[in-house]
């Protein structure tokens, strides 16, 4: 066979290895990259996402998409279906399966925001056992990170991830970023209701809007991106040069325990005030409400609620035991008049009312509970509520 022949016969070969391995490369690359919905969605991937596939992204843009949320972020785990799911400005974008704690060893169910991040991290209580991408929501020891999956609770207490899911959720998250622990599914839906707050700034409204604008993150970390906010007491012809100053959003935290309104900002202490419920011994639930982004850049907010209507609480061990299995196996009913009948009930003085209204930005919360604060909330926390 002449030189020309083999050179032909080979140049033939590599071009149909070529025409096998490129399809196979490509669709590995669209798996792992963002924010094509693969390896992000886990193995609960939305049908109704499908079309998003129809106009390819350059890699650059893919890559700014993953750096940043759209809105507030919130972050849903459910014990019973032993699943994550993560909304950007009320939108549901990543859902995974996890495993979360024994009952010897349970996850705490409740209101948690993230206080600290750690790319790799190694338990100080358990054996120095490694917590790659961990996210921490309380100092005594509760964190998401990547892990070990066997199908079924099997941590001391943690959220463990799939190890890709794991790695995306840290980079988009920032300090501050709330996260729900629930017995079953549950999800933000979006409400309004007179007693909500509504933005008031105090001067120079329009700038004031635009102002806050876009989400903030606590600052004091270097995980947090903070908003840039122009001095708005400059006068009006040296604004533009007067450097920026950082603001977070606020968190206020209605008590029917202890019949009080507390406010944090930037994990903060601002102010505290007694607060009026009606039909004190009665149950309010869990709820927590979210300011989206402001709607037209206007005044307007736009709110969503996840409620967790209480649970009769057991009384024994037995009993807990039996309460435990109604609650994983049969939903909590919730419908917009239970959250209705809960704002319905609280008469916050209108002086505060006033103060809370001209601190509000998107990814500003409150939340309402029969629970008082936990002592897991303090200093470098924004408000947690532990409800079982």
């Amino acid at each position: 066979m002449s030189a020309v022949s083999v050179g032909s016969i080979r140049a033939i070969v590599l071009t149909a290895l070529a025409v096998c391995i490129v399809p196979g490369g490509t669709a590995h690359a669209r798996l792992l990259s963002w924010p094509q919905w693969g390896s992000w969605w886990g193995d609960h991937a939305p049908l109704r996402h499908n079309h998003r596939h129809r106009h390819a992204e350059p890699k650059s843009a893919k890559k700014d998409q993953a750096d940043a949320a759209n809105g507030p972020l919130q972050i849903i785990i459910s014990i019973a279906d032993q699943r994550i799911s993560v909304y950007d400005n009320g939108a549901l974008i990543g859902r995974s399966s996890i495993s979360t704690g024994v009952p010897r060893h349970p996850t705490p169910l409740g209101v948690f925001s993230v206080i600290s991040k750690q790319r790799w991290h190694r338990s100080n209580i358990y054996s120095a056992a490694p917590m790659p991408y961990m996210q921490r929501i309380t100092w005594s020891g509760i964190a998401l990170h990547a892990g070990v999956l066997p199908g079924h609770p099997a941590s001391h207490g943690c959220i463990r991830l799939k190890s890709d899911f794991a790695i995306r959720l840290w980079h988009l998250t920032k300090r501050g970023t709330r996260v729900i622990i629930a017995p079953n599914d549950i999800r933000p839906v979006e409400m309004a209701h007179p007693y909500l707050f509504v933005f008031r700034p105090k001067a120079a409204p329009d700038l004031a809007r635009a102002a806050i604008a876009e989400n903030a993150a606590p600052p004091s970390t270097p995980n947090a991106d903070t908003q840039q906010v122009t001095d708005l007491q400059a006068p009006g012809s040296m604004r533009a040069a007067v450097a920026p100053r950082k603001v977070a959003p606020v968190s206020v935290f209605v008590s029917r325990k202890l019949s009080k309104v507390f406010v944090r900002q930037g994990f903060t202490p601002l102010f505290d005030a007694p607060v009026k419920i009606r039909d004190p011994d009665q149950s309010l639930g869990t709820h927590v409400f979210t300011v989206m982004r402001f709607q037209n850049e206007g005044e307007a907010l736009r709110w969503t609620v996840v409620s967790m209507p209480e649970q009769s609480p057991p009384t024994s061990p037995k009993r807990r035991e039996r309460v435990k299995q109604i609650v994983e196996t049969t939903p909590p009913v919730w419908s917009p008049d239970t959250v209705d009948a809960a704002l319905d009930r609280i008469e916050i003085p209108q002086d505060v009312v006033d103060r809370i209204s001209e601190l509000l930005t998107p990814g500003s919360s409150l939340i309402v509970s029969d629970y008082g604060i936990s002592e897991e909330t303090g200093k470098d926390t924004d408000f947690i509520v532990v409800t079982q």
